[in-house]
Formats: C-alpha cells, sequence, structure tokens
C-alpha cells in the first residue's frame, strides 16, 4: 500500500483543501478553524480530523503534539483570511489589521509540527498590499523574508485559475509552495483542462426547486455530465462511508415578490447593473417604486449565470451574486457547491443566511465562498504527493 502523507489544515475553513487533498490520498491529521460553524461542517464531514476550534495564535505545541508522527507532517497549509487583500471592494483592501499578518500562524504551526512543506494560498491581490497606508513595503515580501528566516527558504510562486483544473468558474488564486529543504525541486499543477467545465455541466442531474415553497427534489434527474458524476464519485474523493441516496442542501430560498420580478427581467449574463443601463429612466423609476429594482447599484448583484460557460467566482457573497440561469431565483447551497466542486456527499451546518459583519459564524454560502475549490486542492496533492515521492521514500 501507497504511504499516505500527512497534512496539517490551518485557517481551515469548512475543508476545501482537506477534501482535494484526500482525494490525493493525504492524510489530514489536525485541522485549525476560527469559525464555529465551519468547525461543524468540517467535522462533519471529515470525522477522522482532530479539529480545533480556537484563534490560530492561541494555538501551542502541547495542542498538535500528540497528533503529528514523530519524523514531523509532510504538509502544512495555509490560506488564511483574505479580506484584507481582495481587490473585490476598496473598503476591506483599505483595512490594515492583524489579519494581514496572519500569514506568520501558518509558518509557526509549520514549525510546530516540523513540516516539510508549506502551501499558502490567497487571492493574487496579496502581492501588492503594503503593510500600512504610509509604508510602502509589501506584505507578500514580509512573508517571504519570514519563510526564510525559518528555515523555508526554497519556495517557487504559482497563480492558478480553477478552471484550468476542471472547476466550473473563473477563479484565480496567488499560491507559494515553500519547503525545508534547498536541494528539492518545486513545481506547480500543470492545467488538466483545455475546455472549461461549464456551468450547465455542473448543476447536472440537479432537480429544480421552487423559491417560496417547501419544493424540493431530493432524486436526481437522468440529466448528467463528466462532472456531475465526478461530484458523486464516492470512490475518487474517498467517501465511501457517506449515504448519497438523497440529495443534501439543495432547498430553495425565500425572495420578496419584488425580488422574484427584477430576477425575470435579468438575461443570462447580465446583472443588477445591466438593468439600469438598458431601461429608460421612467421604467426605472417605476420599478424602483415597486420595490423591484433597489436605489443603490451593485456592479456583482444578480448576475444570471450563462449555461455555456463557467461561472464568475463564487465568492462569499454568492447567495445575492448569482442567479440560477434559467430559473428565477437565486442559487441553493448544493449548486453552489457543485460550482466549487464539493463532492454531492458534502453538508454544510451553520445558518442559512446571517450578516458579513460577524466574523464569529458564517452561514452555509459564505463558507463555500470562502473556501479553496477541492479539485484546485486535489490538483496540489496530486503535484506534492509527486514531490514527496521522489524525494522522501
Amino acid at each position: 500500500m501507497a504511504k499516505r502523507f500527512t497534512h496539517i489544515d490551518c485557517f481551515a475553513g469548512p475543508g476545501g483543501i482537506c477534501t482535494g487533498l484526500h482525494a490525493a490520498d493525504f492524510e489530514t491529521l489536525v485541522a485549525i478553524e476560527y469559525v464555529k460553524s465551519c468547525c461543524e461542517t468540517y467535522q462533519y464531514n471529515h470525522p477522522e480530523v482532530h479539529v480545533i476550534h480556537s484563534d490560530i495564535r492561541k494555538v501551542g505545541k502541547e495542542d498538535i503534539e500528540k497528533y503529528i508522527p514523530q519524523e514531523g507532517v509532510d504538509l502544512v497549509t495555509s490560506g488564511m483570511p483574505c479580506e484584507t487583500f481582495s481587490n473585490a471592494g476598496t473598503t476591506s483592501r483599505s483595512f490594515y489589521d492583524d489579519r494581514q499578518f496572519l500569514f506568520r500562524e501558518g509558518i509557526r504551526i509549520a514549525q510546530l509540527a516540523n513540516a516539510k512543506m508549506i502551501l499558502f494560498e490567497n487571492v493574487p491581490g496579496i502581492t501588492s498590499k503594503t503593510v500600512a497606508a504610509d509604508d510602502p513595503t509589501l506584505i507578500i515580501n514580509v512573508l517571504k523574508q519570514e519563510l526564510k528566516e525559518a528555515g523555508y527558504e526554497n519556495y517557487i510562486e504559482a497563480k492558478l485559475s480553477a478552471v484550468d483544473f476542471g472547476v466550473p468558474q473563473k477563479r484565480v488564486r496567488y499560491f507559494i509552495l515553500a519547503t525545508r529543504f534547498k536541494d528539492w525541486e518545486l513545481s506547480a499543477p500543470t492545467p488538466t483542462h483545455t475546455e472549461a467545465v461549464t456551468v450547465g455541466d455542473a448543476l447536472a442531474g440537479l432537480p429544480e426547486v421552487f423559491p417560496n415553497t417547501d419544493i424540493y427534489g431530493t432524486e436526481y434527474t437522468k440529466e448528467a455530465s463528466a462532472y456531475s458524476n465526478l461530484m458523486r464519485n464516492l470512490e475518487f474523493w474517498h467517501r465511501e462511508s457517506f449515504d448519497d441516496s438523497k440529495i443534501v442542501n439543495h432547498f430553495p430560498m425565500r425572495h420578496k415578490a419584488g425580488t422574484l420580478k427584477r430576477f425575470s427581467l435579468i438575461r443570462p449574463g447580465e446583472g443588477v447593473k445591466h438593468l439600469f443601463a438598458r431601461l429608460s429612466t421612467e421604467e426605472i423609476a417605476k420599478l424602483q417604486a415597486q420595490k423591484v429594482l433597489p436605489k443603490k447599484v451593485f456592479a456583482k448583484r444578480n448576475i444570471r449565470l450563462e449555461k455555456d460557460r463557467p461561472a464568475l467566482t463564487v465568492t462569499s457573497h454568492c447567495l445575492d451574486e448569482n442567479i440560477h440561469p434559467i430559473q428565477d431565483r437565486a442559487l441553493t447551497v448544493r449548486e453552489c457547491a457543485r460550482l466549487q466542486s464539493f463532492p454531492d456527499t458534502y453538508y454544510f451546518c451553520g445558518p442559512y443566511s446571517v450578516s458579513h459583519d460577524n466574523r464569529d459564524v458564517q452561514d452555509k454560502y459564505e463558507q463555500i465562498g470562502d473556501a479553496v475549490p477541492p479539485l484546485l486542492a486535489y490538483a496540489w496533492g496530486s503535484n506534492i504527493s509527486n514531490i514527496l515521492n521522489r524525494y522522501t521514500l
């Protein structure tokens, strides 16, 4: 039997990285996550992992040492919160707070666990964020310097698009893979897909649901795609112990009458902003009076997905940002999970909708949007496994 490489998951979220690495035959020993609902989702789906619900800065050697092999772990992953680095909102990017230096905790945990390798993940905006408004020093350069000081001076950088690895969305992420072995030749995964998986491919087989009702299907339709079959493949994901007889997290949302009317006006590829550009001033005023159109326009609000294209980036605001390609409604949790490449048996715990101002809890949609797509994590896992096999076996 081939050796299973070991892994510690920092800033673990609901388990996107773990799910992909598990498919690539990694064994996750410890996961560290601050948000309770994420911990509940993680533990439900990965009961074999020791999940630590804590601020990572409070996690010490005594909390993890009994789970660490004598020779140390093979890999530590660290996908710290990205809000302060994201270009999606200028307000969050203008913050200079504790979150931008949390990369230090990933390095610290790697040292405690004597990890051979560290994989950092974040939005590409991390490469241009400075440490302060009046200090031009780049956060990423501080990270690289502290990696070297910790003994992980051999590293590579990579910017990868999830769509190139079979994920049905245009999601670009920045990675650093580092090792404490100077002679190891490191590499990033090479794309596996020349043709994009589409929204239609992603949602194949999921039954229609009806907003403002309790009408939903738990049985798959006859429609299928290679991608939908992969999301149901228990063997690939090593989830044979999970029940796949019923579809989970596929419930309709509640929408006001004005919201449903707004959805009906939006064409594929359009969002609310397109209605303001397409309709006359009189029509806009009338629809605003009827509470169909909002008073304020958000660029990414209510975008109807295009069935024959991959989705735009699925974010923590995916409930408000995406409309079903055909039906006049928001996406279900399961549909968002499909776009992120979570397997169909993956159950999301926690509330359906909470304020994103509360950093202590995340609803199901926010958990999905903030996660690393499992198929992208699988590509990294397969690649890192090849490196470890080359130098350690």
